[in-house]
């Protein structure tokens, strides 16, 4: 009987325009709207809705590093995770990283609230305006 057992994950995060990174960690924690998780090698296979927020991961060295992500999916699938965001910056300060996201990411979305509500009145008022057309009764 075998007793191997993964002691580290593949951990890779992609962007639409890059590959941010790509290498083996030993521990994940990310952020989903329900709070934090953590993945370890052993977990079983996972997938989760990302919020903006702070990736942290430790390398095989031991050092904790983390990445600014926007909105996105995580996917565990045996030792791979494949982390698939909108936006990422990688850093090692989390400070720096957690204002960037407060300055980067949250503004998006407060611009994505506003367009939605924007096209929400828009739609409002095309259908109004099909409601009061009245055709001619002959």
């Amino acid at each position: 009987m075998s007793t191997d057992s993964p002691s580290h994950m593949n951990l890779k995060l992609l962007l639409p325009t890059e590959v941010l990174l790509e290498q083996p960690v030993t521990k994940i924690i990310a952020e989903a709207e329900n709070g934090e998780f953590c993945l370890l090698p052993r977990h079983i296979d996972f997938v989760a809705a990302l919020v903006p927020g702070i990736l942290s991961f430790i390398t095989e060295d031991g050092e904790e590093r983390f990445a600014a992500i926007d909105r996105g999916i995580l996917v565990k699938c045996g030792p791979d995770v494949s982390i698939s965001a909108f936006q990422g910056i990688a850093g090692t300060h989390i400070d720096t990283l957690q204002a960037l996201i407060d300055e980067r990411f949250t503004v998006m979305d407060e611009h994505e609230r506003k367009a939605r509500s924007a096209l929400a009145r828009l739609e409002a008022s095309t259908l109004r305006g099909f409601l009061n057309l009245e055709e001619p009764h002959g």
